[in-house]
């Protein structure tokens, strides 16, 4: 594998869910002036956020994380077609590329 492709696979999915997190944290500014709305919406992004920092290390676990929250929203917004793609398809896209980089861990290590 060269070294371009190495740095991209080893950084893609980390920048990916920080930026899936950015993207989710901005629905936090929706809710209505009031703490526990605002703690509501702000709860799933901080653990997302915990599992990128986890990820770091462990990148199965970012791939399990994302991957699986993916599908749980898949899940519950079934009546909501039109959300799913866009809250569901960048949790797969991170979960997925957490994936690849699990699975090269050693090769992108060396």
């Amino acid at each position: 594998m060269s070294e371009p492709s190495r740095t991209l696979l080893l950084w893609s999915p980390r920048i990916v869910g920080i930026a899936v997190c950015l993207f989710l944290g901005m629905f936090a500014l929706d809710s209505t002036g009031r703490l526990p709305d605002f703690v509501a919406h702000v709860a799933p992004v901080l653990a997302l956020l915990v599992a990128v920092l986890l990820s770091w290390r462990w990148e199965w676990v970012g791939a399990v994380v994302f991957i699986g929250v993916a599908f749980a929203y898949a899940w519950m917004a079934r009546d909501h077609l039109a959300w799913i793609p866009l809250i569901a398809g960048p949790l797969l896209l991170a979960g997925i590329l957490f994936s690849l980089s699990w699975l090269r861990h050693e090769e992108l290590r060396a």
